[in-house]
């Protein structure tokens, strides 16, 4: 597993090497400064860094599957071209409100992590935006959190048995998540650090709640997450296993 992390690590470095200045561009427009960039991957840490550009546009990308929970199972993950800047985008359109389109990387089983991502809602008349999934364990039992810039608000939830259930906030209560500043239509950084029963979910470097939860315990794979006819961009998709 450790060489196949090494050799995966040594592409993404050769490939983040030559990006594109616009994608500094795109940091900016999130309030994000260079040195909050994701580490590429080592061999120390087995991190595991995706900035997308070394794979093939119109594509699911190679390691990763997709899925689809609730009703109907129009999911459609894909490399698209942003402005010369590879994302990766959850595509489709014409699905029911209660469809999350699902997408794990199968290359790492993880309990403990910390993950981020820069995310941007492009479309979706009934949602928009996205998230992370974590201890995925298949497509119907696995935890998510969520920022949605048609509320303006970030959520965390379990879907258990293909049921979704906001979960309470430490000190706060049941209090269907956080509201937040407007999101808009640019880059927002979502980043989540999960330790056993707690989860801390931060937005644009800023802590926004604790969550704990006991309901899956096992490592499971990680990803990113949808909902409806959201259609969403995923960039520099950070997974760090933490003890």
């Amino acid at each position: 597993m450790k060489s196949i992390i090494v050799v995966l690590s040594a592409v993404m470095f050769i490939s983040g090497c030559g990006r594109a200045d616009n994608k500094k561009e795109v940091k900016k427009e999130a309030g994000i400064s260079e040195s909050e960039q994701p580490v590429v991957s080592s061999e120390k840490n087995k991190d595991v860094f995706f900035n997308f550009e070394n794979y093939k546009p119109g594509m699911l990308p190679d390691g990763w599957s997709q899925y689809a929970t609730g009703k109907g199972d129009d999911t459609e993950w894909k490399i698209v071209d942003d402005n010369g800047n590879k994302v990766l985008a959850q595509l489709s359109k014409n699905n029911p409100n209660y469809h999350f389109n699902d997408i794990v990387f199968d290359g790492m089983n993880v309990k403990n992590a910390e993950l981020k991502v820069r995310m941007k809602g492009v479309a979706g008349r009934m949602d928009r935006g996205g998230g992370f999934i974590w201890r995925f364990a298949d497509k119907d039992n696995y935890y998510v959190v969520r920022a949605n810039p048609l509320e303006d608000n970030v959520v965390l939830y379990k879907v258990e048995n293909g049921v979704r259930t906001d979960l309470p906030l430490v000190g706060m209560g049941k209090t269907y998540g956080v509201n937040t500043e407007p999101l808009g239509e640019g880059w927002n950084m979502l980043r989540l650090v999960v330790k056993d029963d707690l989860f801390t979910v931060y937005l644009n470097g800023k802590e926004l709640f604790k969550v704990r939860d006991n309901t899956f315990k096992k490592a499971g794979k990680v990803g990113l997450w949808t909902k409806a006819d959201a259609q969403t961009y995923f960039d520099d998709f950070e997974i760090k296993p933490v003890e």
